[in-house]
């Protein structure tokens, strides 16, 4: 049985609300008492693309300059990221501009943690370069090992205008690589600020909470953004038939 945590959306700043948020979900996850494969953190870590921001997300995540988490923390690109300054700052890698792209092998699954960041642009997208990474990747697993793809932009319709004004481009070209990858048993996102679960051809698609912030849906009032909700997590459960649950949970 695999655990991961998830968390998205920080939107770190250098204001103090958003840093006691983020504070919030990573003392949280410090503290509990039972085991945690991973932490992911899917996208728009940073709000403006800032080294600062940057380098304030790795000390509270335990990648550089801070206390560490007792598991990995593997983390993919949003919309508010930069890809130069997430690599130097986030990272500590020489900066570049191509595709975020990392995958990981933790306790018999494979976690792609993909870049669906457009430079310059609020709408995302799977590039043929991460396309052709993620074919490759597929390639040199063992088979029968469980693939889950996470990225930032959800390629389906959550029934909000604001997400749905920015989603994944180009949905045909994934389901396609889903048709033909049976080894890819889930897709998890973040992006809309609101914890939900759905499918997309014919998989689980979860999508993780925000921590800045969460999404009133269209009944819930005219104001978009709950400033006073909880910060918001999620857990996926990931069992030996892999089969993928999910519970999500606020700080």
């Amino acid at each position: 049985m695999l655990v991961l945590a998830q968390i998205s959306d920080l939107h770190l700043d250098g204001t103090p609300r958003a840093s006691e948020r983020a504070r919030r979900v990573t003392e949280r996850l410090r503290a509990l008492p039972g085991p945690v494969d991973a932490l992911l953190v899917t996208g728009d870590i940073a709000d403006h693309g800032a080294e600062s921001e940057y380098e304030e997300a790795a000390a509270l995540l335990g990648l550089r300059g801070g206390p560490a988490l007792p598991f990995p923390v593997l983390t993919c690109p949003g919309n508010h990221d930069v890809r130069s300054a997430y690599r130097k700052a986030l990272l500590g890698e020489p900066p570049a501009d191509g595709p975020v792209n990392r995958a990981h092998r933790i306790g018999g699954a494979a976690l792609l943690m993909c870049d669906s960041s457009v430079p310059g642009a609020d709408e995302g997208d799977l590039d043929e370069t991460t396309y052709a990474w993620i074919e490759a990747e597929l390639d040199a697993l063992d088979g029968g090992t469980p693939v889950l793809l996470a990225f930032h932009h959800p390629p389906v319709a959550l029934h909000h205008p604001l997400p749905d004004r920015y989603p994944l481009g180009r949905p045909g070209r994934l389901a396609r690589l889903l048709e033909r990858r049976p080894e890819i048993v889930a897709l998890i996102t973040g992006h809309a600020h609101s914890p939900a679960a759905t499918s997309f051809a014919g998989r689980p698609l979860l999508v993780g909470p925000g921590v800045t912030w969460t999404l009133r849906l269209p009944w819930e009032g005219e104001q978009i953004a709950d400033r006073d909700a909880l910060v918001g997590l999620a857990f996926h459960v990931l069992d030996d038939t892999h089969r993928l649950t999910t519970h999500f949970r606020t700080v």
